[in-house]
């Protein structure tokens, strides 16, 4: 079946993501594009476009691998067309693999055939890094790959090489593909190794424009006014775009980057604090293929600055609960200085100087989109937020479920690496539980579109000035998850997790066919025996979730400023433990749950610096939401923190009858509970809940990180 895919020039806005993936598709070298944003946002429309849009390639006919039929360039062929000599040759389309999620290691690296195997021969079948060799390896919300994945995926990457040694195979082809992921923040973070493999990143927001969105549903229904002229005017873009490529891939070579700007890549990476030489080497040579774009075969500054806009982002260090750093402040810091240098030096520079003054009309562009025909939209690349959105079901061959919620929350993603809570100082408030009215607005410098929405009667709450709490750089450094943590790495016959590998099988196992199928054809035995069969190993984390269930009431707020910075500290304790965290609010007439389970520990913190408040405490409903959250989980051991002074008044009927049948709910689900018990001695339903949890509890003069981190630790008997 044959999808139709809009034309890259069909789609609306998303400057800095079509730039960016013109110069992934314009030069090999730049070996990967992270597109962040929200969903809706025209990312993998983009990126199928822009398939489109390479040329054909020469391959050797009938090489499984689309070999090159180059017998100067040994490296890249496999094994059988090293061997060959004056090979046949065709033409194919540039590849462009989709990795599913929950794809297996044998589909992802290939394994014995089984098709092969119940004729009696072994042979390999290939798998995904195969079909992907000399294309587009594409991974939707990469950020929640399992890690076995991610480990073959950074393998092949370092050394553009699949090795497979299994089913008593011992093969190994080339495996040299673009890794374009796509990811929205809110669902989690990116390993740090597999961050750092992409070379570029690019991030996309939903438009606000109503005249762009207007645009886009035209796109998506194809209509609108004149849509057949508009439709003539696509096609010449798009073949002008097809020249643009060819042409610039051409030039590339012949693009000359000034020592000048090499020394400013340098500095600007040290500037950053940016970790190892990667991102020196993705600036320069986006630089140099930004300036093959616009039709130039030198490198202007523009170039340069336009280049760490895209290779830098990703790579740019912040702490857990900290503000992540400003890439334009970080940019702006740099060529400022650049160019007061360049003035107090007067004319002494060589001839490279006019091109860095050249570029001083461009400003952060790249200058007006001579791309051939894109009507600009490649060269306006300003590094701010707030390029337009188009939606995923813009393309009418697509799902229908891409249209759901497109045009939410537009905008927010940018916001996202204005990172987490460290600087609470505008709270302003003193430590003593006085008034609060001066504390609510003090953090409308926040961005608008990131706080947690209040409901009508609802105000933020004031909670207080904490200091982020201390975390180990080797939090940072982690390796994998589980490094000395309870995330541990379980393997599993029991079918969790994603399976891995496979072991003979007993009695009592599940038995994995196609495994037991190639293990007969390995032995040479044309069907399976009793020795052969196999059962599937699955490997899952074994990881924590903490449940925050916070009563927001207006009782609680004095409570809150002195609770908060030990409530950060146990995020810092999830952070470094690689557990997945969510926040419930309990204020109002309902309980709320303001972050469904995630492993972003900074979102968690954002949402208790901006927990709305109301008059009223629903802590019945607080529990019932949190036995949902624990009953859903996939998570090996639960914590449900729950900070509340008892004065429970919202309920269906007795508020006290209610928080006893909630807390015996919440007692039948496999979690652990710890109760920071913020009221007064004797009032309350405290002690129900304490009771009927069997709960550790903890009052809040005695609250401390160290005495909940205890029983988070014993939540999964450690």
């Amino acid at each position: 079946m044959t999808t139709q895919t809009l034309p890259f020039s069909a789609i609306v806005g998303q400057d800095e993501l079509k730039r960016a993936l013109l110069a992934v598709g314009a030069n090999d070298d730049l070996d990967g594009l992270l597109v962040r944003g929200e969903k809706g946002t025209a990312k993998s429309t983009a990126v199928r476009a822009l398939a489109d849009l390479l040329p054909e390639q020469t391959v050797v006919a009938g090489c499984p691998y689309g070999c090159p039929p180059d017998p100067d360039d040994p490296a890249r062929q496999c094994e059988s067309c090293r061997a060959r000599d004056d090979p046949a040759v065709e033409h194919r389309p540039v590849p462009l693999v989709t990795l599913p999620l929950g794809a297996t290691r044998d589909r992802v690296a290939g394994t014995l055939s089984v098709a092969d195997a119940l004729d009696g021969e072994a042979s390999f079948d290939p798998g995904l890094l195969a079909r992907a060799n000399r294309g587009i390896l594409y991974v939707d919300e990469v950020n929640l790959l399992d890690d076995h994945l991610v480990d073959l995926l950074l393998d092949a990457a370092a050394s553009g090489v699949n090795r497979v040694e299994r089913d008593g195979m011992s093969v190994e082809h080339p495996a040299e593909f673009t890794l374009v992921g796509t990811m929205n923040p809110e669902e989690g973070d990116l390993r740090p190794q597999l961050r750092d493999r992409f070379a570029l990143q690019a991030t996309v927001v939903g438009s606000r424009d109503i005249d762009d969105r207007v645009a886009i549903i035209d796109r998506a229904l194809g209509g609108g006014d004149d849509a057949e002229a508009a439709g003539d005017a696509r096609r010449e873009e798009t073949a002008a775009l097809e020249a643009a490529l060819r042409e610039a891939t051409a030039r590339l070579d012949t693009v000359a980057l000034p020592t000048e700007f090499k020394r400013d890549i340098a500095e600007l990476c040290v500037d950053a604090g940016v970790e190892g030489h990667r991102a020196d080497i993705a600036i320069a040579r986006a630089a140099r293929t930004l300036a093959a774009l616009d039709g130039r075969t030198k490198v202007l500054e523009s170039d340069v600055r336009e280049a760490a806009a895209l290779a830098l982002p990703h790579r740019l260090q912040s702490r857990p609960f900290d503000d992540d750093p400003d890439l334009d402040d970080v940019l702006d810091d740099h060529f400022d200085e650049e160019a007061d240098r360049g003035e107090n030096e007067g004319d002494d520079g060589d001839s490279d100087g006019d091109d860095a003054a050249d570029s001083d009309s461009d400003g952060t562009d790249s200058g007006g989109g001579d791309d051939g025909g894109d009507g600009g939209d490649d060269g306006d690349n300003s590094e701010e937020a707030g390029f337009d959105a188009d939606p995923d079901s813009d393309a009418p061959g697509e799902t229908p479920d891409s249209d759901a919620g497109d045009d939410d929350a537009g905008g927010g993603d940018r916001a996202d690496e204005s990172g987490a809570e460290s600087g609470d100082s505008e709270d302003g408030a003193s430590e003593d539980g006085d008034t609060d009215d001066s504390d609510a607005p003090d953090d409308d410098g926040d961005d608008p579109d990131e706080v947690t929405p209040l409901l009508p009667g609802q105000r933020r709450a004031a909670v207080g000035d904490a200091e982020r709490p201390p975390v180990e750089d080797a939090a940072f450094d982690a390796e994998t998850p589980g490094d000395g943590s309870r995330a541990a790495v379980r393997e599993s016959r029991q079918g969790r997790g994603s399976r891995v590998r496979t072991e003979p099988a007993t009695e009592t196992d599940d038995i994995d066919v196609p495994a037991s199928v190639r293990a007969a054809a390995s032995a040479g035995r044309t069907s399976p025996t009793r020795s052969d069969l196999r059962t599937a190993v699955a490997r899952g984390s074994a990881a924590t979730l903490v449940v925050f269930v916070v009563d927001a009431s207006a009782s609680m707020r004095a409570a809150m400023r002195q609770a908060k910075g030990t409530v950060l500290s146990l995020l810092e304790d999830a952070y470094e433990k690689r557990d997945e965290v969510a926040f419930v609010a309990v204020a109002g007439d309902d309980a709320e749950v303001l972050l469904p389970p995630t492993d972003s520990v900074t979102l968690a913190a954002r949402h208790l610096k901006e927990l709305p408040t109301g008059d009223r405490t629903p802590l019945p409903s607080g529990l019932d939401a949190a036995r949902r959250l624990v009953d859903r989980s996939d998570a090996d051991a639960a914590l449900v923190v729950v900070v509340t002074d008892g004065r429970a008044n919202v309920a269906d009927g007795s508020p006290t009858g209610q928080t006893r049948s909630a807390a015996r709910g919440l007692a039948t689900a496999d979690a652990s509970v710890v109760v920071v018990d913020a009221g007064d001695d004797g009032i309350g339903v405290t002690d129900i809940l304490v009771s009927e949890t069997g709960a550790r509890r903890i009052p809040l003069s005695d609250l401390s990180a160290e005495r909940v981190a205890e029983a988070a630790r014993s939540a999964d008997g450690q």
